[in-house]
């Protein structure tokens, strides 16, 4: 089976971009990929922890000030 990858313009977010979850807005997270509609993200300035995943909906930017 193979896996599609979308180009960045069919993701709201990039690599790299900082998010949070809106079921915990205290955390946040760092995206890792996008694959599958399927966001993979680690939290931030944690390296040994697994990977969480999301979809689009169940993220938000956090607010500029």
């Amino acid at each position: 089976m193979k896996s599609t990858v979308y180009e960045d313009t069919q993701s709201k977010y990039k690599q790299g971009d900082v998010v949070y979850a809106k079921e915990n807005p205290a955390l946040l997270l760092v995206v890792r990929r996008y694959t599958n509609s399927i966001y993979y993200c680690m939290v931030q300035d944690e390296t040994v922890q697994k990977q969480l995943v999301y979809f689009e909906r169940d993220l938000l930017s956090p607010a500029i000030d």
